[in-house]
This record gives C-alpha cells, sequence and structure tokens, in this order.
C-alpha cells in the first residue's frame, strides 16, 4: 500500500463580497467546485474585517453594499500594508465607463457585470491578468 504524497499548498481562499446571497451561493458553490476556499461577507464591513483578518488570496467584491460600499472597502484595503496586495475583482451591476476607469484606477483586477460567469484566479497570477486585461474581466460594452 503505497502512502500518498503530502502537500504543503493550502487551497487558494476567495472573499466573496455582496449582499445578494444567490451570488455568494452561485460563487460559493462554483469555487468549491474548483477546490477553493470561500470567506463570505454580506456587507463592507463584514468585508473588511474578513480581508484584514483572514488575508484571502482574492476579493470577489460588490459595490453597492450597505454600511460600507465596494468603492470604500477597495480603497481601506489599498491604503493598508497587510491587504494592499490582496487582488479585487469587482462584481457589479454598475456598467458605467466611469464606473470601469474607477475601478482600474484602485489597481482591480476585473470588472465582471453581474450576471457573470464564476471567475477563478490566483494572486500569483494577478500582475500577468492585469497586464493581458481579459475582456471577459474588463467588458468593452459599457455605457456612460
Amino acid at each position: 500500500m503505497s502512502a500518498t504524497p503530502e502537500t504543503n499548498e493550502s487551497p487558494l481562499r476567495v472573499l466573496v463580497a455582496d449582499d445578494e446571497p444567490p451570488i455568494r451561493l452561485l460563487c460559493q458553490v462554483n469555487l468549491a467546485v474548483a477546490g477553493i476556499e470561500v470567506l463570505q461577507a454580506a456587507d463592507g464591513e463584514e468585508a473588511l474585517a474578513l480581508a484584514r483578518s483572514e488575508e484571502p488570496d482574492l476579493v470577489l467584491l460588490d459595490l453597492m453594499m450597505p454600511n460600507v460600499d465596494g468603492w470604500t472597502v477597495a480603497e481601506e484595503l489599498a491604503a493598508e500594508e497587510d491587504t494592499r496586495d490582496i487582488p479585487i475583482v469587482f462584481l457589479t451591476a454598475r456598467a458605467t465607463t466611469n464606473d470601469r476607469r474607477r475601478a482600474e484606477k484602485l489597481g482591480a483586477l476585473g470588472y465582471v457585470l453581474k450576471p457573470f460567469d464564476p471567475v477563478r484566479c490566483s494572486q500569483g497570477e494577478a500582475d500577468e491578468l492585469r497586464r493581458e486585461r481579459p475582456s471577459e474581466l474588463w467588458p468593452a460594452d459599457l455605457e456612460g
């Protein structure tokens, strides 16, 4: 009987911050199938607390949330040394060019319009994806 090789790699951890339970569930199911651990936050305050305490590999962040909106969450995470390198992908129904530009200025990895296909990436791929700006993460057909 051979021993199973052990790996020191821990699964990727993604924080899904969205006030809509069906969106969080969709992300949870799809990311879990890919072997990714999912943390969930229902508002911006909870998202900030979890990002600071858990330091996930990626944050999927809604813009329009109660208490603290996604813009503020992204700005606060970017301003803090311990969280500034966590890649952020915005998940939003806001389809304006100005919103997309603001996300780019904040250094977002992507800007995904709802409804969306689940997105998977690791922090190690973040710089490459930022350079490539894949069209599925940065839709060109925004209004505004």
